[in-house]
């Protein structure tokens, strides 16, 4: 079937990109497989952070099909244009069908996105991870590949007003080396090293970032263990307390 609305949603974010003038630093691109499925798992910091994850597959010419919480497949103006794009929806009450959804996916050859987050890290930490990407890439057979996505927190994130029409904001996306899961006794054991590898990659984008805050009341977007002014870890898992328990309930 012909890909009929993600061509132009990509040619529209390109557009968005030059317009603001951002300043895409893209390494490791060439790892996202050519053909074949493979699952790509990424940090997550920003309500935006979907677009440029699948920017990063743009080398190799693959069109990422996102995990995304069913909600927004019901929206009048996303819905449309998710499902036109195949992404997958995620119903909390029913996981188990997103779930194979994605696998089917996979074994036919699609790229499958997954943030195993699952929400947003409000200390820009990477936070401890779900295993479905893992067990995902081990059903499948098909390699993991972290990805760290780094300054589109700056333009719109949890608890902050969106800044989307902020100009020339440097944006940082590095694809990790595949994972293959023929080389892990489990989904935890993977897990644990996809974890590893994120946290070095995202280490590795913000200490390489070429700007700074530009005073004390820009501090907000840098991690506190390199003296922002972000909640740590463990203030962070407290504001997202109430979340998670409405979300149990």
């Amino acid at each position: 079937m012909p890909e009929l609305v993600y061509p132009p949603v990509i040619a529209a974010a390109k557009t968005m990109f030059r317009v603001l003038d951002l300043r895409l630093t893209i390494e490791g691109s060439q790892h996202v497989p050519r053909t074949g499925g493979a699952v790509l798992a990424s940090n997550h910091v920003s309500y935006l952070d979907f677009i440029f994850c699948g920017y990063g597959a743009q080398e190799s010419h693959r069109l990422v099909r996102f995990m995304a919480k069913e909600s927004v497949f019901r929206h009048k103006v996303s819905g449309p244009l998710m499902r036109g794009m195949k992404h997958i929806p995620v119903n909390r009450a029913a996981g188990a069908g997103s779930y194979q959804t994605a696998v089917t996916a996979l074994r036919s050859g699609e790229v499958v996105g997954v943030f195993p987050e699952a929400t947003i890290s409000r200390s820009f930490t990477v936070k401890e991870l779900k295993s479905g990407a893992a067990r995902m890439a081990q059903q499948a057979a098909v390699p993991l590949l972290p990805v760290a996505v780094w300054g589109t927190q700056r333009l719109w994130t949890k608890g902050r007003p969106r800044t989307l029409t902020r100009r020339h904001t440097p944006i940082t996306i590095l694809v990790g080396e595949p994972m293959d899961p023929a080389g892990y006794p489990d989904a935890t054991t993977m897990t644990a090293e996809l974890r590893s590898r994120l946290g070095a990659l995202v280490d590795r984008a913000q200490r390489a970032y070429p700007e700074q805050p530009a005073g004390p009341d820009d501090t907000w977007w840098q991690p506190a263990h390199l003296g922002g002014t972000a909640p740590t870890p463990e203030e962070a898992a407290e504001l997202d307390r109430p979340g998670r328990r409405a979300r149990t309930a």
